[in-house]
C-alpha cells in the first residue's frame, strides 16, 4: 500500500503535475486542474468542473486502479 502523504509534506504544484500526468496516462484531461492560489497555506489543488462523461471515465480509472 502506498504511504499516506500529510498535507504539509506535499508541494501542491508537484501534486497537481503528478495528478495531471496520471490522468493523462488514463486518457483523462481536467482543464481546470490547478493549484488553488487563494489559500496557499492550505496547499489545496483545484480539480475544477468536468463533463459527466469525464467524471465517469475518472471513476472507472479509479476503480481499475483499486484492482491492482
Amino acid at each position: 500500500m502506498a504511504r499516506a502523504h500529510q498535507a504539509q509534506d506535499v508541494d501542491p504544484l508537484v501534486a497537481t503535475e503528478c495528478l495531471r500526468s496520471a490522468l493523462y496516462q488514463a486518457g483523462i484531461v481536467l482543464p481546470s486542474l490547478s493549484v488553488d492560489a487563494g489559500s496557499p497555506a492550505l496547499g489545496l489543488v483545484e480539480l475544477g468542473r468536468v463533463r459527466a462523461d469525464v467524471a465517469m471515465r475518472l471513476a472507472e480509472a479509479l476503480r481499475q486502479g483499486g484492482d491492482e
